[in-house]
């Protein structure tokens, strides 16, 4: 319960200040991208990707939609959205450098679900922004029997990758359930179109 707890008033912290000149979540579009590309700039543009359709995929999700499943043995929208949050959770601590532990979050409504996903990805993007060295952000699980470590890579093509997986899985739900999302939103350019 304190890793929720905490991460949540962190978020909202964080969201509370980043959104100050604004009344949107992060990733409404992309940030301006850097003018040098490091191993830490690349990784924070791919988070950026990921939260700017995250933030799509989910803009607008009624309680139909999040219910939807496109059959009997698959997840609802709604334990997709929960799962990106999970994989979400896992960038984050490594991120923080700490040991990754399940996020609590029996209690929350989709909307504080999904302010504190888009929250959670801005904070490690800007993270990982900030470094040349991604070899010190390991993933970290507690066992039994100690910890396991696993290196950066693993970040990429685990959690991150499953993440956007997770959020093409999402637009393909809401449109099942009859609810397409905002063509508008343009993954290529990070933008809005008027």
């Amino acid at each position: 319960m304190k890793i929720k707890s905490a991460l949540f008033i962190i978020s909202l912290l964080f969201m509370n200040t980043s959104n100050a000149q604004n009344d949107q979540l992060p990733y409404y579009e992309i940030p301006e991208y850097p003018s040098d590309y490091n191993e830490g700039t690349v990784v924070a543009r791919m988070i950026d990707g990921l939260g700017f359709r995250y933030y799509w995929a989910t803009e607008g999700l009624r309680a139909e939609d999040l219910a939807f499943k496109p059959s009997e043995d698959a997840r609802t929208t709604g334990d997709t959205v929960d799962h990106i949050l999970g994989l979400t959770n896992i960038v984050l601590l490594s991120a923080l450098k700490k040991v990754n532990e399940p996020l609590d979050t029996k209690g929350m409504s989709f909307d504080e679900k999904r302010a504190l996903t888009l929250n959670m990805l801005k904070q490690a993007a800007d993270i990982f922004r900030s470094t040349d060295d991604l070899s010190q952000f390991k993933i970290v699980f507690k066992g039994e029997n100690g910890n396991t470590e696993y290196p950066f890579w693993n970040q990429i093509n685990g959690p991150i990758a499953d993440a956007l997986w997770h959020c093409g899985q999402v637009i393909t739900h809401r449109r099942s359930s009859g609810n397409p999302y905002n063509s508008k939103a343009s993954v290529f350019t990070g933008t809005v179109r008027n």
